[in-house]
């Protein structure tokens, strides 16, 4: 049986502005890409690369497999962004299955290669649900993780944030207090993970001011196209997925192009909120895909910059 919609908010929602009318651009975005397996992944991502780069992205990151499962492509890909894109590049870099000196050895390649900004995690274990064990000669945190990188070199460092509170911490107070000892360690930024109601982050915001916590936290974007993976990346952090994605998705299983369309509508309609809410840098979780990344920074005012154009 359907709910019934309330009239009143019906008739403010048909009086009111369009979302997304002439808003000034004034916005800047990242974007997260993983380390592809095959040359046709490699293709892809490389095109989506090519694809975000007139945007003049804030900086692209690469994701890092646990126990340093993808080291080598992770490098491979993050060198080559900044040879061939020149674009500001950060490698993720975890505590998982690694020892300090296996650490400073991968982020001294980094350095070398021309990497400048971390994304230090201090990861999750291989097998979903299992506990995070340190390394007995690791680092135990990613606050560990934040202090020991920048004994190593003057990196920018970026580190994580969960509105909606880590599965391990003990409540969000204490998650809260992690996020604060991460920062404290020389973090310049926190990225958030995903979420889908824009109140989530707002709530998010006030928590970390009460605390004193005033570095940047960018809100993370996941455009969805696929509910039941999203609902398998949400299980692994702590996200919810609202009932009534299901129900937009429902019947598009064969229909990838109205899938799409579907997932940016809803995806820009957050960041829009976000927008209204005062909010101006986005991290944007691509899956090696540009197109709605794309689509949702042009509707939020974003247009390709001088030559690359």
């Amino acid at each position: 049986m359907n709910t019934p919609l309330d009239p009143v908010q019906e008739a403010r929602t048909a009086a009111g502005t369009p979302l997304f009318a002439s808003l000034p651009g004034d916005i800047s975005a990242s974007f997260e890409f993983f380390p592809p397996k095959t040359e046709k992944m490699e293709a892809i991502l490389w095109d989506s690369v090519q694809q975000l780069k007139p945007l003049n992205p804030a900086f692209v990151s690469v994701t890092y497999g646990a126990g340093g499962s993808t080291r080598e492509r992770t490098h491979n890909t993050v060198a080559r962004i900044i040879a061939e894109a020149h674009l500001p590049a950060a490698a993720h870099l975890t505590c998982v299955d690694a020892t300090k000196a296996q650490i400073r050895e991968v982020a001294e390649h980094y350095w070398e290669a021309g990497v400048r900004h971390i994304v230090a995690l201090r990861g999750d274990a291989g097998q979903p649900g299992a506990p995070f064990v340190p390394h007995p000669d690791g680092y135990a945190s990613a606050a560990d993780l934040v202090a020991g990188l920048k004994q190593i070199a003057d990196f920018e460092i970026s580190v994580a944030a969960y509105p909606e509170t880590h599965p391990d911490a003990s409540c969000p107070d204490s998650d809260i207090d992690n996020l604060k000892r991460k920062l404290d360690a020389g973090a310049s930024r926190a990225i958030s993970q995903f979420f889908f109601a824009p109140e989530t982050f707002f709530r998010f915001q006030d928590k970390l001011a009460a605390k004193g916590i005033t570095a940047p936290v960018l809100p993370g974007i996941l455009p969805v196209t696929n509910v039941s993976q999203a609902r398998k990346f949400a299980g692994a952090c702590g996200a919810e997925i609202p009932g009534w994605m299901d129900g937009l998705f429902e019947g598009l299983d064969e229909r990838p192009a109205a899938r799409q369309l579907v997932a940016a509508t809803v995806s820009a309609e957050l960041c829009r909120r976000l927008y209204a809410g005062g909010i101006r840098q986005f991290h944007f979780y691509t899956l090696n895909r540009a197109d709605l990344a794309y689509a949702i920074c042009h509707m939020l005012g974003m247009r390709p910059h001088g030559d690359a154009q």
